[in-house]
């Protein structure tokens, strides 16, 4: 063996692995796959053709369009009717969302008198100081007031004087009702809040004369536009929108409305009666879509008139709005909104939730009296399987009445009326089909398993002692 010779194992193949053949690898697209079904087709369609009595020989592309349009007709018809059956099942109108126009055209304030406040001692102190050197006219005047008053000297003088003269404060009321600067409306109702504010004491800061007054208040709001005394229908959410939209001074109306009911226990500027007419006021400001935005503004001011009447006569006042509310608004969800939106958890916020409810129901029924046991009864009389069963005022009447039972503790120990109502909302929870499809049939269904759940609850909570059929 020759040392130049390859050795035994370096004649072997190599380590490295032969190359395998390629597979072949074809994607199979949609293009392909309909190109395969159609040149099946053809080719049933040949076979048909060739053994077809007929005499028809070959592939014709005429009876292909035939069973493709008869194809499409059926189709077409099959929409059709599913449509039509869509339409049947919703026959009813369609439910309108919740808005009412509270505010017309807005009417532009008579000329405002300012007499008396070139007069203010304010001013004369100016003028007559040597080294201030003021020389005003009364039109001067007035802009030094509002220039003091964007400024914020205007409240520190007042605070350091220790007391607001009467046209000073009847000028800046004046301000903040009708000015249509923003800068003057906020100004003066920075004032106003701080000159109606308490100290610790429990006591007014400065010493005033003149107080905002319900005369003053309503007609600002007459101003601006406030129809909802007048006019009881309700829009849709399209029309509810008023031409000029909403009103510029509202936000400042509802804030010194709310200041002058906070300072009740140091001087009472509203009558019970007008308090009422006031809280129907700002009640009925919840259902303008206009509005939506104020809904902090508006619980703020709605909780301090709730807050102003006094205990005896809190009852008496909050059944007067219930029932001036009830004339004014439908059955529909604009009283839904009313009675949810008022939020609070206090006792007086409860009541007159409930009584809201409970006066809605019995205008809807046509009750002369408000008894909840014919209330009840009526509600439970509607069959849910029944066909015209119109779901959507079920829907409402399931909402208020657990408003009515549950908002306050009248109920609390009417273990018969609350069984009652237990079992209604279990029989319309399980007894409405989820293939349902009629208008609010799936929403009441919803809506009385949700219901039936908080009533648990709250009879776990309350104790065992109320039983249980």
């Amino acid at each position: 063996m020759l040392l130049d010779e390859p050795l035994d194992f370096e004649k072997e193949d190599p380590l490295l692995p032969k190359a395998r053949p390629a597979k072949r690898k074809k994607v199979i697209g949609l293009d392909d796959l309909l190109e395969d079904f159609f040149a099946s087709g053809k080719d049933d369609l040949k076979a048909y053709g060739i053994e077809s009595k007929h005499g028809s020989k070959g592939y014709n592309s005429d009876d292909e369009d035939k069973k493709v349009k008869e194809k499409e007709i059926k189709f077409r018809k099959f929409v059709e009717e599913y449509e039509e059956q869509s339409k049947e099942l919703d026959a009813g109108d369609d439910v309108p969302q919740w808005g009412q126009r509270v505010f017309g055209c807005q009417k532009s304030p008579s000329v405002l008198s300012v007499t008396g406040v070139e007069n203010c001692q304010l001013l004369k102190s100016f003028c007559a100081n040597e080294h201030l050197g003021f020389d005003l006219n009364i039109e001067q005047g007035e802009g030094f007031l509002e220039g003091l008053l964007v400024d914020g000297w205007l409240l520190k003088l007042v605070l350091l004087h220790g007391s607001v003269e009467d046209s000073i404060a009847s000028w800046a009321l004046t301000k903040l009702l009708y000015s249509c600067n923003k800068k003057f409306r906020v100004a003066a109702s920075d004032f106003w809040d701080s000159v109606l504010s308490l100290n610790e004491a429990d006591k007014l800061s400065v010493d005033i004369g003149h107080f905002p007054s319900y005369s003053v208040l309503k007609s600002a709001i007459l101003n601006y536009g406030y129809i909802f005394d007048n006019c009881t229908e309700v829009s849709t959410s399209e029309s509810v929108i008023a031409d000029d939209g909403p009103p510029q001074n509202i936000i400042e109306w509802l804030k010194i409305t709310s200041a002058c009911c906070k300072i009740r226990n140091v001087h009472s500027i509203f009558s019970s009666s007008e308090a009422e007419e006031l809280l129907v006021i700002v009640i009925s400001l919840l259902l303008d879509r206009q509005l939506e935005g104020l809904l902090l503004i508006l619980g703020d001011c709605l909780s301090s008139l709730i807050l102003y009447f006094n205990s005896s006569e809190w009852e008496s006042s909050c059944l007067i709005v219930a029932q001036s509310i009830s004339q004014r608004v439908t059955m529909d969800l604009n009283c839904l909104r009313i009675v949810d939106c008022i939020t609070g958890t206090d006792y007086r916020s409860k009541f007159l939730r409930s009584q809201l409810a409970l006066q809605f129901l019995k205008v809807s029924f046509g009750l002369k009296v408000a008894n909840v046991e014919k209330i009840l009864k009526s509600v439970m009389s509607i069959n849910v399987k029944d066909k015209d069963c119109n779901f959507f005022s079920l829907y409402v009447y399931l909402v208020l009445m657990d408003n009515l039972l549950f908002s306050s503790d009248a109920f609390r120990d009417k273990h018969a009326i609350i069984n009652s109502w237990r079992n209604y909302l279990r029989n319309c929870s399980t007894q409405i089909g989820c293939t349902d499809w009629r208008l609010y049939a799936s929403k009441v269904r919803n809506k009385a398993s949700y219901l039936l759940q908080g009533a648990v609850l709250r009879r776990s909570a309350g104790g065992a002692s109320l039983p249980v059929q």
